[in-house]
Parts: structure tokens; C-alpha cells; sequence
């Protein structure tokens, strides 16, 4: 492959992150005022043209053992409410700051795609946790906040269902976070089940009438007890909706664009082409990835391409079937 041909092909296609924190977006309780770092600049120097970009609202009843997220405590009655309110207004002072354009309809998400278009976002939560089993607070994000990509669940097993990390309490997704799912399909909000149970995706893969995505993971043949990682029986439940498994960018102690490529070419030969795209977590890893930065985006176009994809299959996994998503799900 020559080199160049990735940097090449972003010339005709526009790159699109399902899950990102870049910028330091993720607000912090110990560091509330902790400086930005630029987003819009290797964004534009890349070619990434729109990232899903995410608080974390379950962070205060959160914490780190041995390289591993943990709950560790049950938060108070209105905290993680509040903890949501201020993560939302930090994720807003750094759109504001690096000058992106938030997406938040189909004719936005059209607008984006053009060449030339500056860097966009879209408006993501990593967890329902903010809305403490209230279905009004769905409704105030979505307006007031812009939110238009909902992970349903983060490290915390909260009032939407279980997940992957520790052991299942409600056998799957509840009736409330099946409400919310309903709700997601009216609004127009991406419906993500990343760190979700197997039960629970199934579940609400049956409810949603649109696309679901599962935006950051890998594939794994036997993923170990409380794993991240996901069987392809897990992925194509995702695939059969019409949606997208974004890939993480961990991928061993010598992480290189070409091992990144390769995972994704794994997920692509368990599910196919057209339900594979980038799930960054960019500045949310407690690992080296081998996608620190938006800048290197062209070196991951160039990798895909040397594991022997073709470039149309390229353009679908850097951000075509990232878009077709977003499509069928925004509102107009």
C-alpha cells in the first residue's frame, strides 16, 4: 500500500468517533477547573470530522483498584443528578472553547459530512446514572443539554440495567431502562448498550425500532469473568439491529495502528463490514492505546488498508457506518 493512501482517502470520506472524552472533557469533583487541551486542531489535521463526545456521570460513586474501575459506594439521593448538571455545563465550556459544532439533527449531521466542515461533536452521556430513574431528565437533556448519544450504563450498576463488570442484579435491562429506550427512539438519541450484559443488549435490541450501537469494545472468542471485551454472538445482536460495535483502541503492551486495524478486521469478519466503526475512548483509557490522538487518523485509514480491506470498506469502518447511524436515528 503506498504510503499516503490513507491520508489520501480521508480526502473523500469524513472520519467519525463513536466514543470519545478528548479535551479532558470528563469532569472531575477533585479538579473542577482543570485546563482543556485542544481537540479542534487535530481533529482538522486528521481528518476526524465527528466524534461522540461524553460525560461521565457516575464518577463519584466510582473509583480505581488495581487498574480497574470500580463502584465502591451507593451514591446520596440527588448527587449524581447534580454531579450530570456539571459535567453537561464543563462538555458545553469546552465545545464552546474549541469552536465545535454540535450536531443534533440530520440536517446538521449533513452539514457535517461536507468537505471542508469544521470539527464536530455529538452530545454523549457514558450512563443513565444522571437521570436517577427519572424519565423527565431524559427529556431535559435532550433539550437543554443537546444530548443526542445515551450509553445506558458505565460502572455502576444503575435504574436501566446490568453490566458487564460486575455481577447482574436486575437480569438484564429493567422496565425503566425500557422506557428510556422508547423514549431514546422518539427523541432522536443514539441508543448505546456499551458495558451492558448480554441479556440486556438482547433485550433492548428487541425494543428499539432503530439502530443501536455498542460504541467501544473488542472481540474476544472467551472474554474472561467481568470483561469488557464481547463474544460475536454479542456483536451481531448489535449488527441485526442495522447498527455499529466500535472498536477500543487496547490492544496489548506494544499498541501500534496496525494491531488497531487488526481488531477491527476481527470484528469485521465476525459481523461484516457494515456494522464496524472507531470507539476511541480517547482520554478515558487507564492504558496506552493505539489511538492517543486525533492527528493520527490518517495512520489508521493507512493500516486499515494494509490488512487488505478495500477502501470503500475503509471509508464504512473510519465513519460511514458511524453516519448511517446517526441517519436513522436523529431527528430532522
Amino acid at each position: 500500500m503506498a504510503p499516503g493512501a490513507g491520508r489520501a482517502l480521508l480526502g473523500t470520506a469524513v472520519a467519525m468517533d463513536l466514543h470519545s472524552h478528548a479535551g479532558r472533557a470528563i469532569h472531575s469533583r477533585s479538579e473542577p477547573d482543570r485546563p482543556f487541551i485542544p481537540v479542534a486542531a487535530p481533529m482538522r489535521e486528521g481528518g476526524m470530522g465527528l466524534a461522540a463526545l461524553a460525560i461521565v456521570p457516575d464518577s463519584p460513586a466510582t473509583r480505581v483498584v488495581d487498574r480497574y474501575i470500580q463502584p465502591y459506594r451507593t451514591p446520596d439521593p440527588g448527587e449524581l443528578w447534580a454531579h450530570g448538571q456539571a459535567a453537561f455545563a464543563r462538555l458545553h465550556r469546552l465545545i464552546a472553547q474549541e469552536r465545535l459544532e454540535i450536531v443534533t439533527s440530520r440536517a446538521g449531521l449533513a452539514r457535517a459530512k461536507r468537505p471542508g466542515a469544521p470539527p464536530a461533536v455529538v452530545v454523549a452521556s457514558e450512563g443513565g446514572d444522571f437521570m436517577e430513574g427519572q424519565i423527565d431528565r431524559l427529556d431535559w437533556a435532550f433539550r437543554e443539554q443537546r444530548l443526542r448519544h445515551l450509553q445506558l450504563t458505565h460502572y455502576r450498576v444503575n435504574e436501566l440495567g446490568d453490566i458487564q463488570t460486575v455481577n447482574p442484579v436486575h437480569n438484564g435491562l429493567t422496565d425503566f431502562g425500557a422506557e428510556v429506550v422508547r423514549a431514546c427512539n422518539r427523541l432522536g438519541i443514539v441508543v448505546d448498550l456499551a458495558h451492558a450484559t448480554l441479556p440486556m443488549v438482547r433485550r433492548a435490541a428487541e425494543i428499539s425500532g432503530k439502530p443501536i450501537v455498542l460504541s467501544h469494545t473488542a472481540l474476544s472468542s472467551q472474554p474472561r469473568p467481568y470483561s469488557r471485551l464481547i463474544t460475536a454472538e454479542h456483536a451481531r445482536v448489535v449488527a441485526r439491529t442495522g447498527g455499529v460495535v466500535g472498536i477500543w483502541p487496547l490492544v496489548g503492551s506494544d499498541p501500534t495502528p496496525r494491531r488497531y486495524a487488526e481488531s477491527m478486521a476481527r470484528m469485521v469478519d465476525a459481523i461484516g463490514i457494515d456494522h464496524v466503526g472507531i470507539g476511541s475512548d480517547m482520554r478515558g483509557l487507564l492504558g496506552r492505546g493505539a489511538f492517543e490522538n486525533y492527528d493520527a487518523t490518517p495512520d489508521l485509514a493507512q493500516a486499515l488498508l494494509e490488512t487488505g480491506m478495500d477502501a470503500e470498506g475503509v471509508k464504512k469502518v473510519m465513519g460511514g457506518n458511524c453516519a448511517r447511524v446517526l441517519e436513522a436515528v436523529l431527528p430532522t
